[in-house]
């Protein structure tokens, strides 16, 4: 348990450092440099790599903070919903709507077979889930640098 405990605040660390360098240096490089589609391209292939590895972060990080409270719990009659647990969650259920979701109306708004919700009403939901993801991450890691 100590490993995981050590573990915790440096996964929540790099999650943050990859949502950092995707969404605030890599995505608006590319489209600095490269004509709009290819952009795009390039942008949705890398949003896809994060929100893989996102949920790959939010599983192991939910499995150990999950352990945590249950171990914390039993010990003091505590309940075994953590804010951590929840930070964990609300990230995890970002990445999911924001990939899986909306990241498939946005590739059939841009081909002109979107539904009532045009490609720039579609790209700005998903920005903001994407802040949103960052902002729980963030507090996530800074919650968990603090803890003891």
């Amino acid at each position: 348990m100590i490993f995981a405990s050590r573990l915790q605040p440096l996964l929540a660390a790099v999650w943050v450092g990859i949502l950092l360098a995707v969404g605030g240096i890599a995505a608006p490089n590319l489209f600095a440099v490269l004509d709009r589609s290819m952009a795009g391209v390039a942008a949705g292939r890398i949003f896809a790599t994060e929100a893989y590895v996102s949920l790959v972060l939010a599983i192991a990080l939910f499995f150990i903070e999950r352990q945590r409270t249950r171990q914390s719990a039993l010990q003091a009659g505590q309940s075994v919903m953590s804010a951590e647990l929840m930070l964990v969650m609300g990230a995890m259920f970002a990445t999911v709507l924001g990939h899986f979701a909306l990241s498939p109306m946005i590739v059939a708004a841009k081909a002109g077979q979107g539904g009532s919700l045009s490609f720039g009403t579609l790209h700005a939901m998903s920005s903001s889930l994407f802040l949103f993801k960052g902002v729980l991450v963030l507090a996530l890691a800074w919650r968990l640098t603090g803890r003891r």
